[in-house]
């Protein structure tokens, strides 16, 4: 293999290791503030809700209303109190019983 391939994968190595190994040795110990604690606690919340919702919109290429009836099932079903994976499982069963009787 050629060089740059190997300082390529170094260099991806470490822009990973690096955001996780600072916090473990440099704030070890210390008390986050209230703020910062709220924020890093709803990143993934913000990701998964950025990562999903492009797909809500083009589930189904040509059906806008498949997504959305999901959409609404899975927000009916989580708000209801359920578990994510009677979210999940629900919302399939919705789109399955909406597929049979649209086509």
């Amino acid at each position: 293999m050629e060089s740059w391939y190997w300082w390529m994968l170094l260099g991806m190595a470490l822009v990973t290791y690096i955001p996780r190994a600072f916090p473990l040795t440099f704030l070890e110990g210390r008390e986050l503030p209230p703020v910062v604690s709220g924020v890093l606690r709803n990143i993934p919340y913000a990701v998964l809700g950025a990562l999903i919702f492009p797909a809500i919109l083009f589930v189904q290429e040509g059906n806008l209303l498949f997504g959305l009836i999901g959409t609404i099932a899975a927000f009916a079903i989580a708000f209801a109190g359920a578990n994510v994976i009677i979210v999940v499982m629900g919302t399939i069963a919705v789109l399955a019983v909406y597929s049979l009787f649209v086509g």
